[in-house]
């Protein structure tokens, strides 16, 4: 059970991540700029980070653990490859070829391997590789859709440059994160998780306000005065982005962000549970694929 924890963890985490995409696209389309959508989903989910990681931190004694050399670089470094990302994700909402942009952000996978095995040396195997590109194909299959356009056009496009630019963004900012963790001092996976959490969102919370005071007058304010939407956004970034580090610690990124390829599916039952819309025989395809994808992580890791 303890060998599979970073499964459900992974999956929980996708799970958040797609509630949380729902409220920031909300959010995005007119309440706030791009920037600000960014902003919104750090500066909301600091305070519950810090009050979670302090109170665990306390209820283990109270005991800082202590931070590897490179910790900070990881750290840093990763959260600055995530708002970098998550711009991109935001400002993809603003453009028509959106479903073009988040199939080459899922190239996210087969990047963070490449970034994982260059930087922390962390090893995919044949069968584990295999698994990640069938996941891929089956992200590729329910975002392939016929309104996108047809030949090159479908790819030369400034959507799939923003998700192509957030896929290689991600994948340095996970192997970032599980550097980071790695670098804390405790045998305690949890506090591993809510020490780099807590560093990494206190830091992307000063220094995108203070970008976003400088280059966007005014919107600084209108993130502070959205705080009634922008609260469950905090939350949801918190379930989503705590579950991430949890899994980094205790598993390579590749294969975290291949079982996180669940969040499509979650996408897709949120359409037709909240918007009501129904599922086409494509998308059932590319359902049985990713689903195909995990169950064979799960199986042979």
């Amino acid at each position: 059970m303890a060998d599979s924890l970073w499964i459900f963890v992974a999956v929980g985490a996708a799970a958040f991540q797609a509630l949380r995409f729902m409220l920031q696209k909300s959010l995005s389309m007119g309440t706030l700029s791009a920037g600000g959508a960014t902003l919104a989903r750090f500066l909301f989910s600091t305070p519950f980070v810090a009050v979670f990681a302090l109170s665990y931190l306390q209820l283990q004694g109270g005991v800082w653990p202590s931070l590897g050399d490179r910790f900070l670089v990881f750290a840093l470094v990763g959260a600055l490859a995530q708002i970098l990302a998550t711009w991109c994700v935001v400002a993809l909402f603003q453009h028509r070829n959106f479903a073009v942009g988040i199939t080459f952000k899922k190239t996210e996978v087969v990047q963070t391997a490449l970034v994982g095995f260059v930087v922390l040396g962390d090893k995919v195997s044949f069968g584990g590789l295999m698994a990640i590109l069938v996941g891929l194909l089956g992200v590729l299959v329910l975002s392939d859709r016929p309104e996108s356009g047809a030949g090159l056009k479908r790819f030369l496009n400034k959507g799939a440059g923003l998700g192509l630019l957030s896929g290689a963004f991600f994948a340095v900012s996970a192997v970032g994160y599980r550097g980071a963790t790695l670098e804390v001092g405790s045998d305690d996976p949890l506090l591993r998780a809510l020490v780099s959490l807590m560093v990494v969102t206190a830091s992307q919370s000063l220094g995108l306000s203070a970008y976003i005071r400088w280059r966007e007058p005014g919107e600084l304010r209108r993130v502070v005065a959205s705080w009634r939407s922008s609260v469950w956004m905090g939350l949801a970034s918190l379930g989503g982005s705590l579950g991430w580090f949890l899994a980094f610690t205790l598993q390579n990124a590749a294969y975290v962000f291949a079982v996180g390829q669940v969040e499509v599916i979650f996408s897709i039952l949120i359409s037709v549970l909240v918007f009501k819309e129904q599922i086409t025989r494509r998308e059932g395809a590319g359902i049985a694929l990713i689903t195909a994808s995990v169950l064979t992580l799960v199986l042979f890791l």
